[in-house]
């Protein structure tokens, strides 16, 4: 009986897992917005980017579970030649290698998109797949949940925790009026992440000069 423990503890360890996260590349918070004369979007030409912060936490959580248990993380993000800024800050914090949808978001609806990463999703066959929560710019918190339903793949949102074990995964959900929910389920799965699970990483110089040899699949929507 005391080496079950043992034994469920080295497998939950050392099995490796594919993880493919969607970022997404937003308007930093500090822009100034001018509205566009047909008053639909905001004038690009005058916005700074980064990365979406609740996809920065999907990253991180992606890459911790990497150094605990092995395996790939993969960075997939959609959106025009921009989007590769965002694409090569992912790679300078540790994802081994990157897929660039070349498409304009600016259109696309939680639907278009998901169907955009849902095809390259398949592809790669991944153990898991991550997102953040919702996008700092549109907020519609959907594309993660559709994604889940095309891929066929049972999900879990708001996660705040998770547990790798074997086949398996256990997950800490954040409800309502500081109420948690623990789910156990199996894999291949996907996670909407929620802020605050973890304290960000910061790219390190060798982590940005091998950022400069990982691969990037570029990809085209049509």
């Amino acid at each position: 009986s005391t080496l079950f423990p043992y034994t469920t503890l080295f497998r939950s360890v050392f099995i490796p897992m594919k993880i493919v996260v969607a970022i997404k590349q937003v308007p930093a918070r500090d822009s100034q917005l001018r509205i566009r004369a047909a008053g639909k979007w905001v004038e690009e030409a005058d916005l700074a980017y980064e990365v979406n912060e609740p996809d920065a936490y999907a990253l991180e959580e992606a890459l911790q579970l990497k150094e605990k248990h092995g395996g790939e993380v993969i960075a997939l993000s959609a959106g025009p030649a921009r989007a590769a800024q965002t694409i090569r800050e992912a790679l300078a914090k540790g994802a081994d290698r990157a897929i660039h949808i070349e498409e304009d978001m600016e259109a696309l609806d939680p639907l278009a998109a998901a169907r955009l990463l849902a095809a390259a999703v398949k592809s790669e066959a991944p153990d898991l797949v991550l997102t953040g929560l919702q996008s700092d710019d549109l907020g519609y918190g959907q594309t993660g949940v559709i994604l889940a339903e095309l891929l066929g793949l049972p999900h879990a949102t708001i996660v705040m925790q998770v547990e790798a074990q074997g086949s398996t995964i256990r997950v800490k959900r954040e409800l309502e009026d500081g109420w948690f929910q623990h789910v156990e389920m199996p894999l291949p799965a996907l996670l909407t992440i929620q802020s605050g699970i973890s304290k960000l990483r910061y790219a390190t110089l060798m982590g940005i000069k091998r950022a400069k040899t990982k691969e990037v699949k570029r990809l085209t929507a049509r």
